[in-house]
């Protein structure tokens, strides 16, 4: 079994684009068996409760709708890659993550983790949703097959508010400051949404080193070992900054 465990924002489209790369690396490996969870971690963590308007938000992070249209550009450029269609022109309001989290959080209790991630990404970066909403929140819980009812009383009570503070809290003390981060058996991380032959090779890596069987080829451990490596400072900014 070999557990991953993916640190993420539901606004960054880089963790968008690193799902699919995961998702063709297991492919690619479907002897093995795998545990996935997504786990929180906030770009944004002092965006008000009920978020800002979009060009407001543009403004204050990239100075401008002029060099975050260049920023965008690139990201665009990969998720078509990936055949994913951003419409970073549909958001109009840029949310609070927080509550986004809290629903992952259940969606995992409730066996629809990926497919509850699956749809913020979409209501977000296809639709523009605003996914800060408890009520488009709770649309998209219904819509994954999680009880509406339970769901609008979780946020309404607070439930897992201080559980996903102190797991964000712990990404932070990990070192973590760049999003999407691969956790692979809680011994190699890889960030950023590299390509899905870096994942492949950390995958045989540690297979190997657990002794399971395996009929791929061989990668050299040097090779997977430095692809687990963490990113760059600068590609960790970067991937900071494109959300």
């Amino acid at each position: 079994m070999i557990s991953i465990d993916i640190i993420s924002d539901t606004v960054c489209p880089w963790c968008f684009i690193g799902k699919r790369r995961l998702e063709k690396a297991v492919a690619e490996r479907p002897q093995f068996d795998y545990q996935i969870g997504w786990r929180p971690f906030q770009l944004n963590p002092d965006m008000p409760a009920g978020g800002m308007p979009r060009p407001q938000y543009l403004s204050l992070k990239f100075g401008g709708p002029e060099r975050a249209s260049k920023i965008y550009a690139n990201i665009e450029a990969a998720g078509r890659s990936e055949e994913l269609d951003f419409q970073f022109d549909a958001i109009r309001q840029q949310p609070n993550t927080f509550d986004s989290h809290r629903l992952i959080r259940w969606a995992a209790a409730a066996g629809v983790q990926d497919a509850v991630v699956e749809a913020l990404f979409i209501r977000y970066f296809h639709e523009g949703a605003d996914i800060g909403d408890r009520a488009v929140l709770t649309e998209i819980a219904d819509a994954c097959g999680m009880p509406a009812g339970e769901v609008a009383g979780n946020f309404a009570n607070d439930v897992d508010v201080e559980e996903v503070k102190a797991e964000e809290m712990l990404a932070r003390r990990m070192g973590i400051n760049g999003v999407p981060c691969f956790i692979i058996d809680r011994k190699y991380a890889v960030s950023g949404a590299q390509d899905p032959s870096v994942l492949v090779n950390v995958f045989d890596l540690t297979t190997r080193e657990t002794g399971a069987e395996t009929t791929v080829a061989e990668t050299p451990v040097a090779e997977a070992t430095a692809a687990a490596r963490p990113a760059p400072m600068a590609q960790a900014a970067e991937e900071a900054a494109g959300d």
